[in-house]
């Protein structure tokens, strides 16, 4: 039996940036991630495609699973010869029970290694302009739990009335104690005009700060309807946020954007301005069922006169058969070879290859011009195009050139899937209004997940900014309903994110 081990990794407060290098190296690698409510989901499109993903819950008191459950799985796992990634929100050690779970494997003789990850206790604060020590303002700062019952937590209150220095306080997880805690404080000596903060889901898009006295804090909660997760800091350094704020400055905070494809870096700026991306594909590609059409074509690969890629998926598939049959770049010699947008043209580079053509625009209209002007002093019968394809994609350039009388082979290159799996929080993000801007890139990218949402979360997709590439996937949305609010005027992840960037600036 092959020998599991369990990674126990910080994930961070939640902006995805804020996990480790070697956080990510675990999840790249792991069989299996068990993973908490607090994680953002972009962190699991790092896993690989066959890791099993299990999801542990534990959100305010609501456990999806129990810490005995939890615990017994990763036994479960780890003894099945499994790499294990217990994912776990900002530090693992840090009131996160990591302790617990790693005592539990070390009895059970189970190997284990601790990835510890960025606190709340500091980045949340941060992300508010709050720096939790300052030369001038706070020398130390104490970390407490507030979802205890602190009437019987005196030796907490004792350290505060004891300490004869500058001190910031934070307590975690206060929100239903909030009254308490303020309370106990004011009894045991704090000054009623001592500055606080309460910061609610720090680090996301819906990051809020309400600033008040000791004194005034809770009401300020009540509100300003403040509920889980949220912390508390007290003391002087929170005067500091009115001039060090910054991360609601961001253009784009407070904005979750739903990518309904494979990530890839042009949507890295979106991030970089302030918007937390919600990466949930729509489409999987899978090499197809039967290669008898795709095989044929290879086999007769120096009759073509063209062959035109559409998309980077195709050079990538296509290539994986031409390989595996035998094949190798020399046998395209004198083949015309065409991609369609920056993309495809960089997969092609990948295998050595300048793309011959490329069309001004990205889209089958401006194929189909090209190859007009391009044939147009060729004898059609001269002429032999080969077209690898998805199963899904539409004829319209192959049945144009067919009917000028030009052979065109299409032969399903892949096939493009629906993946069902790991749509809860999506639903759940819908529901409450924290998706604001949802973009598609093809006209399966839309149909695929208004198959995979339920009924009602299909009618909150309406109050949704839709941002679309291409007039076809605009015309797929508006069919069913809904308004396309966006199109880029190039077919490119580039020009969408730009034209996201430029009508989010307007508003």
């Amino acid at each position: 039996m092959n020998k599991g081990k369990v990674y126990l990794v910080g994930a961070g407060p939640g902006d995805a940036g804020l996990i480790t290098l070697k956080g990510i190296r675990v999840i790249q690698q792991a069989d299996c991630i068990v993973y908490d409510f607090h994680i953002n989901p972009r962190l699991l499109t790092y896993a690989k495609k066959d890791a099993e993903l299990i999801y542990a819950g534990k959100r305010g008191g609501h456990h999806e699973m129990t810490q005995d459950e939890i615990n017994r799985v990763l036994v479960e796992k780890a003894k099945e010869g499994k790499i294990v990634c217990r994912l776990k929100g900002g530090d693992p050690f840090v009131f996160g029970r990591g302790g617990e779970e790693i005592e539990v494997l070390a009895d059970e003789g189970i190997d284990f290694e601790i990835i510890p990850g960025i606190s709340s206790v500091i980045a949340v604060p941060a992300y508010a302009g709050i720096p939790v020590t300052h030369r001038r303002v706070a020398s130390a700062f104490t970390v407490i739990t507030g979802n205890e019952d602190l009437s019987k937590q005196e030796r907490i209150f004792t350290h505060i009335r004891a300490s004869n220095q500058a001190e910031t306080m934070i307590f975690l997880m206060c929100v239903r104690n909030l009254d308490t805690i303020t309370n106990k404080l004011i009894d045991e000596g704090l000054s009623t005009e001592t500055p606080s903060a309460i910061i609610r889901w720090g680090t996301r898009a819906e990051q809020k700060v309400i600033t008040g006295t000791i004194s005034e804090i809770a009401s300020l909660a009540k509100e300003h309807k403040i509920s889980p997760p949220a912390i508390l800091v007290i003391g002087d350094v929170v005067r500091l946020r009115e001039k060090l704020a910054w991360y609601e400055k961001k253009p784009l905070h407070g904005h979750r954007i739903l990518i309904t494809r494979q990530l890839s870096d042009e949507y890295l700026k979106l991030e970089d301005l302030g918007a937390e991306l919600f990466v949930f594909p729509t489409i999987d590609f899978l090499p197809p069922e039967d290669f008898k059409e795709l095989d044929r074509a290879i086999k007769e690969i120096e009759h073509y006169t063209f062959i035109v890629f559409p998309s980077p998926r195709a050079v990538k598939f296509f290539f994986e058969r031409f390989l595996t049959l035998g094949r190798d770049m020399r046998d395209l010699k004198g083949i015309t070879v065409c991609a369609i947008g920056k993309e495809t043209s960089k997969s092609l580079r990948t295998y050595g290859i300048n793309a011959d053509l490329v069309p001004d625009e990205y889209n089958s209209e401006a194929l189909t011009k090209m190859f007009k002007e391009k044939i147009l002093n060729l004898q059609p019968s001269a002429c032999r195009i080969l077209y690898p394809r998805s199963n899904i994609a539409l004829k319209g350039f192959v049945e144009t050139m067919q009917s000028l009388g030009i052979k065109v082979d299409a032969p399903i290159t892949y096939k493009t899937v629906k993946p069902f799996e790991h749509g809860k929080r999506l639903v759940k993000f819908l529901r409450e209004g924290r998706i604001t801007i949802a973009t598609f890139t093809s006209p399966s990218s839309f149909l695929n997940l208004i198959d995979i949402l339920k009924d009602d979360v299909k009618e909150m997709l309406k109050d949704v900014t839709i941002v679309a590439i291409g007039k076809t996937t605009a015309k797929a949305i508006e069919d069913a309903g809904y308004r396309v609010s966006i199109i880029p005027e190039k077919s490119t992840i580039k020009d969408m994110v730009e034209a996201i960037i430029k009508w989010v600036k307007q508003k």
